[in-house]
């Protein structure tokens, strides 16, 4: 792989600036944000009142935790415009949730909002070793989920040729990739592993690719993976954050030269970790929950955020900005298996651990009597599908999880090709219990 590593000259005089400039501009923007939130939003102003505080209370940045959260429930509930900031006549895009689960929840930007995104991952693609004449193969999903529009209008930013691909089609991928000879690819580290699939499928080498970079998001990944997809396509693999309730793609991304964590764009995103029981704030490098705060966006201002995602903050390495740790799992995601949490990407490493076994996988959760049971899906590699061959990874697998998460499990070690592939985030967790 080649040295990425940019040219200093060519970054952003903010995402190399002091620690003292940089929370000086977070507090002149957050009082910004917070009057124009109080103002201008009848849920903040209702919100603000109930839990007498004022933007006029905010007098350093640790002030911002006298201000209450505000939680996904929120959005469903103020359906669809009840918290934007701006009249609708203001916005110029609407994107949302599925609504898998209920009511979608509905997220709006300004040409200013969107400007600004554009900016952020164009900022985001040049840190994972983007460059101006790139051609960029993106794999993200088109339209109400926010990666792909959001990517491809950072990547037009950045001056690089988009191929506006979305999910799907991984046949197509593939003939477009060798084709086309695209340097960056974007997409969910779970549908690259489809696209490596489909490249062994079509007898081609995925290391003579093009590729030179991916940039994947939407789904915690491990850094196992990052090892499997980097070997697979000789190119870097990087890891890009976002969440469509704070923007979307490029709230913070992993440096190519260090990846060692994702650097949150603190010019306009205020982070806080916090305990996800009591809500205490947590300082810098203890595990908790991640909490935003906006500090540009117009139409539609965040205030405390619970993004339900789980890390820690770092101190700043290839930029002066804070990192986020790779994310471990969702607060929402975690099992709790006979009083052991567990989360799916804990099991993902330890598949990569064994031979004979492939990453795609899920998670089956049952019941018998009164004791809860996990049972593991995985794929056997084509060479490994001998009855004898799938017992000895079993027994491998099940042996790693004891050791290694604390719990004991059912492993079944399934035919090549067996386990649905996603196109979007995986979905891992199949809980089959009764409901209580």
């Amino acid at each position: 792989m080649e040295n990425l590593t940019p040219n200093k000259k060519d970054l952003d005089p903010i995402e190399i600036a002091s620690r003292d400039e940089i929370a000086a501009l977070q507090f002149h923007r957050m009082k910004r944000s917070l009057r124009h939130a109080f103002e201008n939003s009848p849920f903040y102003r209702k919100s603000f009142i109930a839990h007498d505080v004022h933007p006029e209370d905010l007098k350093t940045l640790a002030d911002i935790a006298k201000f209450p959260f505000t939680v996904k429930q929120d959005l469903r509930e103020t359906y669809p415009f009840g918290m934007f900031a701006v009249p609708q006549n203001k916005l110029v895009r609407v994107h949302g949730s599925s609504g898998t689960t209920g009511k979608p929840t509905v997220v709006g930007y300004t040409a200013g909002d969107i400007d600004n995104w554009a900016n952020l991952v164009a900022r985001s693609i040049r840190a994972a070793g983007g460059r101006q004449g790139d051609m960029l193969h993106n794999a993200y999903g088109y339209g109400l989920f926010t990666g792909g529009l959001g990517a491809h209008y950072g990547a037009e930013r950045l001056g690089c040729t988009v191929v506006p691909i979305s999910g799907g089609m991984t046949e197509r991928q593939v003939t477009l990739i060798n084709d086309f000879k695209p340097r960056i690819i974007m997409v969910t580290p779970s549908y690259m592993l489809s696209i490596l699939d489909e490249f062994h499928r079509q007898g081609l080498d995925p290391r003579e690719s093009s590729l030179q970079v991916g940039i994947f998001g939407a789904e915690p990944w491990t850094n196992a993976m990052r090892q499997e997809i980097e070997q697979a396509f000789d190119m870097h693999a990087v890891d890009i954050y976002g969440l469509s309730e704070v923007m979307g793609p490029g709230v913070a991304q992993e440096c190519v030269e260090t990846k060692d964590g994702l650097h949150i764009w603190e010019d306009h995103f205020y982070p806080e970790i916090i305990d996800p029981v009591t809500g205490e704030v947590l300082p810098d490098g203890e595990l908790g929950e991640l909490v935003f705060t906006t500090l540009t966006k117009e139409g539609l201002p965040m205030v405390r955020y619970r993004t339900r995602d789980l890390t820690r903050l770092l101190p700043g390495t290839a930029r002066s900005m804070r990192r986020i740790e790779k994310i471990t799992g969702r607060s929402d995601d975690m099992m709790i298996l006979r009083g052991v949490n567990v989360f799916p990407t804990q099991i993902e490493e330890q598949i990569l651990k064994c031979k004979g076994l492939a990453p795609h996988f899920y998670i089956e959760l049952g019941r018998s009597g009164r004791m809860d049971n996990m049972t593991v899906h995985v794929e056997c590699t084509v060479d490994y599908v001998e009855e004898s061959a799938r017992a000895t990874s079993a027994k491998e697998l099940a042996h790693h999880i004891k050791s290694v998460v604390g719990v004991s499990t059912k492993v079944e070690v399934r035919d090549p090709a067996s386990v649905g592939r996603s196109e979007g985030k995986a979905k891992r967790v199949v809980d089959n219990r009764p409901k209580e």
